[in-house]
């Protein structure tokens, strides 16, 4: 870590770089804008800038599904700054025309115009440009080019669509990438691909160069995990278990979880070589960043992983745990008639019928669902699932009424433990809302607790002891400030791992609470650690104002913050309020996002508070990830309540 960010207490503001809105913005924010916010940072005592994700992400605008872990985004580069773009000023004011008075930008649409006229320029000028030395010398430095623009290339000849449904090159081999790369007949398609990143990586560079003379700090956001159909995946499959799909657990705001889709990582296979890849994406962010946000830092303890038969992430589990075996389950008293029972949900006949027959479903529809999913246990009115049927998927492709899917997803889960593999199990995330547990006996139960402590406690020592050797040996040589987004179902040794490390943690401010007391009240700012990040919201939740209006307990967060007396429509005294005490947390950093910031101001108050969300999860649209200022950079900085209303909270840490 690098010593003037060491014990360096700094307010800082987190945006996406698609948010600004710079004077040469076409429709999007773009890097270069990056140095006029800068500007208005440095104005308003904001010693530190946080950005999303910048990597390449195709058509997709979340920048967490990155198609590649070192390309950067071309919607971010700016058109009228390249050598060769003049002569296509009308094309390139046109594109910032039609899109810059939209309120939130239409990611695909800008994408879209943007490389149609990047290809129309670089065709153009093709020739002087496979002259160009200085290309030739950029792609040596940065070899991970010619993978990327193969890929690039296979995607667009294959109409978009995954590597997994390419007809050729959907297994290839390093040989097989350089074969694809030295094809002369290819070469300029290739070409293409590696311009844009050349041009992408000039303009970025030439921002942070910028930021870092002005003396703030520029804070990258680092993914932990790879979508499937990224070029790494793809051309790396010996770092990936794709069997698997990453997520989360079930909690208080969703009750099957979360499936993300990206393959959890086989961290063995990238030991072998000394975690290189990993590396190099760490040496890639230290060109940009000064600090670096770790997303989903959990991962590295243990990641919650779901079978690629299931969709409902309720019925993962941690890689690693602690393997529960049968000989296990029979010591603890569980015959094999037992075990039977409590690893197999038992359906009972008449539940089947209620659940059809109550919602629209006709005696038919109930017998289709006993005949293409279950089979009757002997002559009980019990049923079990069918061989065939490994998950929620299956379920979801049978000819049933849909109110037997949704019965059968539900009872599918109903059991204590699932047999991964031979005689070795997982526990189900609720195995405590089970049938089979509520026939337990006190003593059964008790014994099964105590044993399932057990398998906890000699994991934790696992996760503890794995992610302390793997994020040391990640970031060992690294000058970065690492900070973790570390929120989720937590493990007891996250913290002290952490702390060992040097990594700052994440506090947002309305889930720091005392959750295990009766009012669940709110954790004192000057409590919070100083190896930590406070922040008001983050890009998943909803702002400080909506969370205001719609959600908080509102009495109780005011007397916290020592304004009892605040209004129920969020206002700039209440923005006040919050972000002065948030300011004033033992966090060495206080990171707020760019709208939270803006409610200071009268001005900037949309209509809709959820319109101001950068992203709603669960939901996949045109909304998602497209918030943007609604004034200029330069506007904005015009508006002197906003300016010393920000400039206080430097006062106040």
């Amino acid at each position: 870590m690098q010593e003037a960010l060491k014990n360096k207490r700094l307010i800082g503001t987190v945006v996406p770089v698609g948010a600004l809105r710079g004077e040469s913005s076409a429709g999007i924010g773009e890097f270069p804008d990056l140095v006029e916010f800068a500007k208005l940072c440095k104005k308003m005592n904001i010693g530190l800038i946080q950005l999303l994700p910048v990597n390449d992400t195709g058509f997709n605008s979340s920048p967490y599904s990155a198609l590649s872990a070192f390309a950067l985004n071309p919607i971010y580069l700016r058109i009228a700054d390249i050598e060769k773009a003049l002569p296509y000023k009308k094309s390139w004011e046109a594109v910032g025309a039609e899109f810059e008075r939209e309120t939130r930008y239409p990611y695909y649409k800008i994408a879209t115009a943007k490389l149609e006229l990047l290809r129309r320029i670089f065709y153009d000028n093709v020739d002087e440009i496979e002259r160009d030395a200085s290309i030739d010398v950029w792609t040596q430095k940065n070899d991970w080019v010619k993978t990327y623009a193969v890929f690039r290339r296979l995607k667009d000849e294959n109409g978009g669509e995954s590597w997994k449904k390419w007809k050729a090159f959907n297994s290839v081999c390093p040989k097989d990438i350089e074969t694809l790369w030295n094809d002369r007949s290819l070469k300029r398609e290739h070409l293409f691909w590696v311009w844009l990143q050349a041009n992408l990586d000039s303009q970025f560079k030439a921002a942070a160069d910028e930021i870092a003379d002005m003396g703030i700090i520029l804070k990258g956001d680092l993914p932990i995990l790879m979508n499937m159909d990224s070029c790494d995946v793809w051309s790396r499959p010996e770092y990936f278990y794709t069997g698997f799909s990453a997520g989360a657990p079930p909690d208080m705001y969703s009750a099957e979880g979360q499936n993300w889709g990206f393959p959890i990582y086989n961290w063995t296979a990238q030991a072998k070589d000394g975690y290189s890849w990993w590396r190099f994406r760490i040496k890639m962010a230290e060109k940009y960043y000064k600090a670096l946000r770790i997303d989903h830092i959990l991962g590295f303890f243990r990641i919650w992983a779901i079978d690629r038969h299931y969709d409902s992430a309720a019925m993962g589990r941690f890689i690693p745990y602690a393997p529960i075996k049968r000989a296990e389950l029979v010591k603890l008293g569980f015959d094999d008639s037992r075990i039977h029972w409590i690893t197999l949900p038992h359906i009972p006949t008449h539940e089947v019928w209620d659940a059809v027959k109550k919602n629209g479903g006709s005696d038919e529809d109930a017998r289709r669902v006993f005949s293409f999913a279950l089979n009757r246990i002997g002559n009980e009115e019990l049923w079990l699932f069918k061989k065939g049927i490994k998950g929620d998927r299956d379920i979801a492709s049978l000819s049933v009424h849909p109110a037997g899917k949704a019965y059968l997803k539900k009872e599918f889960s109903d059991r204590i433990f699932l047999e991964r593999d031979k005689e070795t199990y997982s526990v189900i995330w609720d195995y405590s809302a089970s049938r089979q547990y509520a026939t337990l006996s006190g003593e059964e139960r008790e014994k099964l607790e105590g044993f399932l402590e057990e398998k906890n406690r000699i994991s934790e020592i696992k996760w503890e002891t794995g992610a302390a050797k793997l994020l040391s040996a990640l970031f060992e040589d690294s000058s970065l400030l690492v900070c973790a987004e570390d929120l989720g179902v937590q493990t007891k040794c996250v913290h002290s791992v952490l702390k060992q490390l040097g990594i700052l943690s994440l506090k947002v401010v309305r889930w720091e609470r005392e959750w295990d007391k009766a009012e669940q009240p709110f954790i004192p700012y000057k409590e919070y650690p100083e190896l930590s990040v406070c922040t008001t919201s983050v890009h998943d939740s909803t702002t400080m104002r909506e969370w205001w209006e719609r959600e908080a307990d509102q009495p109780l967060f005011a007397e916290f913050n020592g304004a009892p007396s605040l209004p129920k429509d969020y206002n700039t005294e209440t923005a006040r309020a919050f972000l002065r005490q948030a300011a004033s947390a033992g966090s060495r950093l206080r990171i707020f996002p760019l709208i939270d910031l803006l409610h200071l101001a009268s001005r900037w108050y949309a209509a809709d508070p959820a319109s101001e969300r950068v992203n709603v999860p669960g939901t996949c649209n045109d909304f998602n990830w497209t918030w943007r200022m609604s004034a200029s950079i330069a506007e904005t900085g015009t508006d002197s309540e906003f300016i010393n209303a920000v400039k206080e909270l430097s006062g106040n840490t």
